[in-house]
């Protein structure tokens, strides 16, 4: 009679979508990030969203220390946990190959928010990097109609997304063709017709160098016109040294991202305008690609191996509205 029973109860089961016998496992997923900073919270909750949605379990793993070896750590960990694929920034693309090779050949391998186009990921989510630099620029050019003099602030040098988002300013300003394989160097002094870029500074994802930084940039160029900060805590950090220094309203300052803290200086008018991606997007859609991965659905993977999130700017125009919307999306 038991027998009996079960076999309704299955067939049941198989007659209802998505019925799975509750002894069936869910597929486990990685989505690992590159620091921890209020970005990645966001992200992190279209990452859970998703994975109630599409069934599977999901480990967000954000480097306290933001290295690459920190990274792999976590790597090592969800594959020896059996993971069936794995979302990375990676931090350091070409030395981690090796790292981005050995996830390929264990689990199904995407990026998103940096991508590491030679590797074997299958796709990457996020957006254009380098036209978002671009918007950054225009952003700059707007609030600046007249020039002047410019210092970039960024977290990593070598982390693609943050190459290309400082090549994508420069050449922007500069009033350059289009050109996403082009890069100035780091320490170059740049000057166009009517901006300079006297500077560029890397802070490693240490918040307290970042602000140091800023600090160092003001006290070094006391005439300087504007300051660009093209990680998630870089304008926050600029905010804070140049309130320090009372130059607020004289330095016009240019973000990325959507820090809350950002958000309400573009509304105040402090920072002129932001770039923002849609963090959410990222975990929601990356979870969503390997869920599809993990049960041999690869109808999800475009041809162009490319899921594009598009960037937008946000000033005072209209960033109350989107307050309301980001508030909305993380469900506050």
């Amino acid at each position: 009679m038991q027998r009996i029973l079960f076999s309704i109860a299955l067939a049941g089961c198989i007659l209802v979508s998505g019925c799975a016998p509750q002894s069936e496992k869910k597929p486990l997923v990685g989505f690992i990030t590159n620091g921890i900073a209020s970005f990645w919270v966001i992200a992190d909750k279209g990452a859970r969203d998703a994975a109630e949605e599409f069934g599977v379990e999901v480990e967000v793993m954000m480097p306290s220390d933001g290295t690459a070896a920190d990274q792999r750590r976590m790597v090592q960990d969800l594959l020896a946990r059996g993971a069936g694929g794995i979302a990375i920034t990676p931090l350091d693309p070409a030395n981690q190959m090796g790292l981005l090779s050995e996830i390929a050949q264990n689990a199904h391998l995407i990026t998103h928010d940096s991508d590491a186009p030679e590797s074997a990921r299958l796709v990457y989510i996020g957006m254009d990097n380098y036209e978002a630099g671009r918007m950054c620029g225009r952003l700059l050019k707007r609030a600046m109609p007249g020039g002047g003099t410019v210092v970039l602030f960024v977290g990593r040098a070598g982390q693609l997304n943050a190459d290309l988002r400082r090549q994508g300013v420069i050449d922007e300003l500069m009033d350059r063709s289009i050109d996403n394989t082009r890069r100035d160097p780091v320490d170059a002094h740049i000057e166009g017709a009517r901006y300079t870029v006297l500077d560029t500074r890397v802070d490693q994802f240490d918040f307290a160098r970042a602000k140091a930084q800023a600090e160092d940039a003001l006290a070094r160029y006391p005439d300087l016109d504007a300051m660009v900060g093209l990680f998630v805590y870089n304008p926050v950090q600029i905010l804070e040294a140049v309130r320090e220094a009372g130059k607020l309203g004289q330095v016009t300052i240019v973000g990325f991202d959507e820090d809350d803290v950002v958000l309400q200086a573009i509304q105040e008018g402090t920072i002129a305008g932001t770039v923002v991606q849609n963090p959410y997007r990222y975990g929601y859609e990356s979870v969503r690609v390997l869920a599809a991965l993990a049960r041999g659905d690869r109808s999800v993977l475009p041809e162009n191996q490319f899921i594009d999130i598009p960037a937008r700017t946000v000033t005072q125009i209209n960033v109350v509205a989107f307050r309301e919307e980001l508030k909305a999306l993380i469900g506050e």
